[in-house]
């Protein structure tokens, strides 16, 4: 047999063993290709399993290797957790508006979150998390508590036309560095907030405060603690609807960051802007909270709070890059080759 014949023999055996364990190959233009494994959720039984926790469970601890856990379309009632020592999982639906995850837990941000997730390296794509416990959506009656969506913790995580549905304290960015593409974040009270560094790129803030009874509401609350702190959250290209009245922002630390970039705002959005929260008066000037190149009714800065800040246009740079969340490369290397 010739060296050449001998090569293809090799190929088609290492294409009938991938092919029988659901592995893909997955290219992308000018990378090299990635090959990873991908099982099924079906709640008609037609899958590898019937609930999503039970797919992520079967994922091995300290695992390595990217794993794709494609989940069908469907309303899914339970509260899903990814853990520390579950990291290269790859979550997709079939739509932001197709596939849900929904659950009704209430009363404290560590413990009622829909979806948790721990570990680093973490993709979501195409799926929607609901806290139904008091979005009017889904719920009537009960009273305004804090009702966690999505609880994300894990460094290098990335969510593509995703949904965050809640009222209070929707989607906890807790820490690490994340980056949401196309997604959509409803709430009414502090309902994105925590310590994460992000990018929040082309998402739609969807505000619902009109069940507030005429308070106004928080879209964020981020909680950077001091000056050397590299956390905040960053919103480029988005845009705020909905109804009611809120506030950009609060402080939720001493030197709490948000920037808005050439978002556009309707008039949901109160001419102060930003509210100092946990601050005490005179130190103001710590807080970074700024808009640049923004538009629409609610983006007319002439009744700002004068403690806004004014970046310089090295800062605004830094901010809104995609080095902000990723100087060494990691979303070039494990997310863009995963997202065809």
């Amino acid at each position: 047999m010739s060296s050449l014949q001998r090569w293809w023999c090799a190929f088609l055996v290492l294409f009938i063993v991938l092919s029988g364990t659901d592995a893909k190959f997955h290219r992308h233009p000018r990378r090299k290709s990635v090959v990873y494994r991908t099982i099924f959720v079906d709640p008609s039984g037609k899958g590898n399993f019937t609930s999503i926790q039970s797919a992520i469970d079967s994922v091995p601890s300290n695992n390595n290797k990217w794993i794709c856990i494609y989940i069908k379309a469907g309303v899914y009632s339970e509260e899903v957790k990814i853990s520390y020592d579950k990291p290269f999982i790859f979550l997709k639906g079939e739509g932001k508006w197709k596939t849900y995850v929904v659950s009704d837990n209430y009363g404290s941000i560590e413990t009622s979150a829909t979806f948790t997730s721990d570990a680093d390296n973490i993709i979501v794509k195409s799926v929607t998390f609901i806290n139904s416990y008091n979005n009017p959506s889904w719920s009537s009656g009960n009273p305004m508590r804090t009702a966690v969506a999505a609880k994300i913790s894990g460094d290098k995580s990335s969510f593509y036309r995703c949904g965050f549905l809640g009222l209070q304290d929707t989607l906890w960015d807790v820490q690490g560095r994340h980056y949401f593409k196309l997604c959509s974040i409803q709430g009414a009270v502090d309902f994105i907030f925590g310590s994460g560094q992000s990018i929040y790129e082309r998402c739609t803030i969807s505000v619902i405060a009109s069940v507030l009874n005429g308070i106004t509401g928080f879209i964020t609350a981020q909680s950077r603690k001091s000056p050397y702190e590299t956390n905040g959250f960053v919103f480029k290209d988005c845009n705020i609807v909905g109804n009611g009245k809120t506030f950009l922002g609060r402080a939720w630390r001493d030197y709490s960051r948000v920037v808005f970039y050439n978002t556009t705002m309707s008039d949901v959005v109160v001419p102060e802007g930003w509210g100092p929260w946990v601050v005490p008066s005179g130190h103001e000037y710590q807080l970074t909270f700024a808009e640049y190149e923004c538009r629409g009714v609610g983006a007319n800065t002439a009744g700002r709070v004068k403690w806004a800040n004014k970046l310089s246009v090295n800062e605004l740079t830094q901010l809104t890059s995609m080095s902000f969340i990723d100087e060494e490369g990691w979303m070039s290397k494990q997310v863009f080759n995963m997202m065809d």
